[in-house]
């Protein structure tokens, strides 16, 4: 190979002569036409034969005007005889360029001796190579040529190796399937043998084994039609390309062996019998709720691996039907027609008007309608049922049931082409349906509207036996307490209904309402107008009390009724000072004005709050804020009336203090009667009974004001009397003399119409008329009695340190403290008597230091100082 490569580079030096050539006939300008690698002899002739240029240049017209030689007017002889000087001119030139480079031309010939042998060895080294190739061809390329094709023979024999072998399994599986099939065949033989031996009566015992041996067959069938399905699937699955052919470009396919292709036929036959035999089981379970029977259904169709499928089309089955039962129940088309069709049959033909359909009912034919409407719902709610609970019972047998291999539930295969699970999916189509149908009819039909809004809740009762017929089946629930998404979602597609019937029951809250204040300001409403709000509002809660929701929505609207019944009552209500004077004779109108709106507000509050006991508290709680607001409207109405009574009872006591009890006071102007503040006491406590209270038909809370009015004037009048000073004998007589005046007025104020006054319980007055019954035997006590706890029972401690501190010299409370007598009752009225008890204590003890400073003889009231600490000091030991 050496030798081969200084050959070519001497070969490359060889020509340097020609190219010194070239270069020296390129210098020329003259024989620059003549160097041109173009050159044409012909064309150079007749170019200069035309005078022409040459050679011609692109894009310019043939001119007269040349580059390489005269023009055509010269003679051509001229022409002739510069070639050939120039001939001549270039012999020389060569002869110089040869006699100049004579020695290279010698050297250069004398190296083709030398380069004969270097491509001679070149030739050799060509020939080893071509030779080591041909060794080479035959160590490699012809193993691999007879490889290649011993591997496609192996590929082949594989191939064919996995035909038979899936031949063998098809045929010896289709042989499986021939002995299931005929298992079938026995088992439905042997089923109706016994449907035939069933129909002649039998023995209990003979019954007893055939009912056995009828669920022994049938069970033996399920079993044996699962296997077959699983069969199917095997030869189903051979039919189709393995991953073992999947690489062959062109796959046999097995159908196309005819020891396959022949069994076809009877596999698709099968097959056919197979999954008619399936789904007869699936329907069969779904409309008997037999779930071990649709358990071997669900397994058949998953070892046909058509389980999804199957699922999937039963639940839009299902659910198509009950849309299409919805879509039937209301066609008010159709209803005309059973209509008029019976119609007809009951007329005789001769008597019978013929006019075009009605879509809406006469006020002869509503009834007619009506029942039909209502027949047709009921129909509805049994199919709705039954496609529910068959739906549910398909749902629990994907649950429970598992692939034996893989262990993976039936539903979540099924989940595979389901968005949901069967039951979401159901109660999605059936609330869609619903709402859709139900407004539809509604736009469509006034008759429609009208009887479904106005029957509402016997449409929710409906549904209500709807839920109540799946409770079982499935784990829906709609009780008072709780309810389930998929019971409100069906409700809520009937909302049209309801806000229709939420309508027309507002409407009758606001009339009611409306007719109460129909008098306006001149006839306020009363007892009576407040009675027929309560019993509205009870009767329109009592109309949905069945539904939880529907008596919530009812309970809003009464909530808004509630709330004009109070802001319209509240505007007439009289705030003027007339509401509450106590002149006389008689009530002012507006006290009486007053008296007809609180009447209406209690009897309408009372009857609303025993609403308390018939609803759940999550009803009630949302009427039991109106229902306060209307009690603190009456107390608001009451209370300026009866603090106006208790000032003015007040004041007509307080002209106790007015009256001289000493023994040195004239007695002759009472001619031994009441005095004249307890005159006019009396007369005030009629006045107010017959002709203020008695404006308010309330006889439970009148007994309650009477009471609470009784012991504001116990209370109040005995606390004057206690501190009236100076204190005779003469006027503890004409003090006996005023309480038994007051205790036969305040049994004549309690007495109510036709009550004997000795029959007055006086218990509800409690410790007060202990008072009462007290106080006068205290006014006759000795000294040394005072302190003592028997002799003073049923008497407060103040009432005896008040009574103590009179017979003394010592200065009342409310004189040391420069108080009127008033103002003292009503200080103590609004303190606790502990504090009561510290003023009297302190009193006593300004006494004392007073009396020492002054230099006084405090010897004269020590016995009723120790009397008053005795009494301090026992009420003190009591209340701890």
């Amino acid at each position: 190979m050496r030798d081969v490569a200084i050959s070519v580079t001497g070969i490359l030096h060889l020509p340097l002569w020609e190219t010194n050539l070239e270069g020296c006939i390129s210098g020329m300008t003259d024989y620059s036409v003549f160097a041109n690698s173009s050159f044409d002899p012909n064309d150079y002739a007749n170019a200069v034969l035309a005078g022409e240029t040459y050679p011609p240049q692109a894009g310019k017209s043939r001119t007269t005007k040349s580059t390489g030689l005269a023009p055509a007017n010269e003679d051509i002889s001229v022409a002739i005889s510069k070639l050939n000087y120039s001939i001549e001119n270039a012999e020389k030139e060569l002869k110089n360029v040869v006699t100049s480079h004579h020695e290279d031309l010698l050297v250069q010939a004398a190296g083709v001796t030398q380069l004969e042998g270097s491509l001679g060895s070149v030739r050799g080294g060509l020939n080893d190579l071509d030779a080591t190739l041909d060794k080479l061809r035959l160590k490699i390329r012809a193993p691999y040529k007879s490889l290649q094709s011993e591997v496609a023979k192996l590929e082949r024999i594989q191939q064919a190796s996995g035909i038979l072998r899936r031949t063998s399994r098809f045929v010896t599986l289709t042989r499986r399937l021939e002995v299931q099939l005929s298992e079938m065949d026995k088992a439905e033989a042997a089923e109706s043998k016994l449907d035939t031996t069933s129909k002649n009566p039998l023995n209990g015992d003979s019954s007893n084994s055939l009912f056995s041996q009828a669920l022994e067959n049938e069970d033996e069938k399920e079993r044996t039609i699962a296997k077959a399905a699983l069969t199917i699937a095997e030869l189903t699955a051979l039919l189709e390309p393995d991953s073992e052919t999947a690489h062959v470009p062109k796959p046999v396919p097995l159908s196309s062996i005819n020891a396959v292709s022949k069994h076809l036929p009877y596999v698709e036959a099968a097959r056919s019998r197979i999954t008619a035999d399936m789904e007869t089981m699936v329907i069969t379970g779904l409309s008997t709720l037999n779930q071990s029977l649709l358990a071997s259904s669900l397994q058949t169709a998953h070892n046909l691996r058509v389980l999804p499928d199957l699922v999937n089309n039963l639940v839009t089955d299902l659910s198509d039907a009950v849309d299409g039962r919805i879509r039937f129940a209301f066609d008010l088309s159709r209803i005309a027609k059973e209509i008029v069709g019976k119609d007809a049959s009951s007329t005789p033909s001769s008597m019978l008007y013929r006019s075009r359909l009605r879509t809406e009912p006469t006020n002869v034919t509503a009834p007619q309608w009506t029942a039909a409407l209502w027949s047709s719902l009921e129909s509805l709610v049994e199919e709705m049922a039954d496609c529910c609970i068959k739906v549910y019972t398909l749902e629990k047998v994907l649950k429970v049931k598992k692939d034996p291999v893989t262990q993976v539930l039936f539903l979540d295969e099924a989940m595979k082409v389901l968005e949901n699970k069967p039951s979401a999916i159901f109660w999605g189509s059936l609330g869609q349906s619903l709402e859709k149908q139900a407004r539809d009819a509604a736009k469509a039909s006034t008759f429609l509207q009208q009887t479904l809004s106005t029957s509402y809740p016997r449409l929710l009762r409906l549904f209500h036996s709807f839920f109540a017929k799946i409770a079982v089946q499935t784990d829906t629930i709609y009780t008072q307490s709780q309810q389930s998404p998929e019971t409100v979602i069906v409700l809520r597609a009937l909302s049209n209904f309801e806000s229709l019937y939420l309508s027309r029951s507002s409407n009758r809250l606001t009339e009611v309402v409306g007719q109460a204040f129909a008098g306006g300001p001149r006839s306020p409403p009363g007892m009576t107008e407040g009675i027929n709000v309560a019993r509205t509002i009870a009767n329109e809660l009592d109309s949905a009390k069945f539904d939880p929701l529907l008596v919530k929505s009812v309970a809003k609207y009464v909530v808004s009724s509630l709330d004009m019944f109070l802001n319209r009552l509240d505007g007439m209500i009289s705030k003027e000072r007339a509401a509450v004077t106590l002149i006389g004779p008689t009530a002012t109108p507006q006290q009486v004005s007053n008296g007809q709106l609180g009447t209406c507000l209690y009897h309408c509050t009372s009857r609303l709050e025993k609403l308390e006991e018939e609803y759940a508290n999550n009803v009630f709680s949302v009427l039991k804020p109106n229902i306060e607001k209307l009690q603190v409207a009456f107390d608001r109405l009451v209370d300026p009336l009866l603090a106006a009574i208790r000032r003015e009872l007040g004041a007509i006591i307080a002209k106790l203090h007015r009256m001289d009890f000493s023994d040195s006071a004239d007695r002759m102007g009472t001619g031994g009667g009441p005095s004249p503040y307890m005159k006019d006491l009396v007369e005030r406590l009629n006045y107010i009974k017959s002709d203020v209270l008695c404006q308010f038909n309330v006889a439970e809370i009148n007994q309650d004001w009477a009471v609470t009015i009784v012991k504001y004037v116990i209370k109040t009048f005995f606390l004057h009397a206690s501190i009236a000073k100076p204190l005779g004998e003469s006027g503890k007589l004409q003090l006996t003399t005023d309480m038994a005046e007051l205790e036969f007025a305040l049994n004549a104020f309690m007495s109510e119409k036709g009550q004997s006054k000795a029959n007055i319980n006086w218990e509800r007055v409690g410790d007060d008329y202990r008072i009462l019954r007290a106080m006068r035997p205290l006014l006759f006590l000795e000294n040394s009695q005072l302190a003592s706890q028997k002799h003073t029972a049923g008497l407060p401690p103040l009432l005896v340190l008040h009574h103590i501190l009179v017979r003394s010299p010592i200065s009342l409370p409310h004189t040391l403290h420069g108080w009127a007598e008033a103002e003292y009752v009503r200080w103590v009225d609004e303190h606790e008597e502990q504090e009561a008890w510290s003023l009297v204590e302190s009193d006593l003890s300004h006494w004392e230091k007073v009396t020492e400073a002054e230099g006084g003889d405090p010897s004269s009231a020590t016995e009723y100082v120790q009397l008053a600490r005795t009494v301090l000091s026992n009420a003190m030991n009591a209340n701890a």
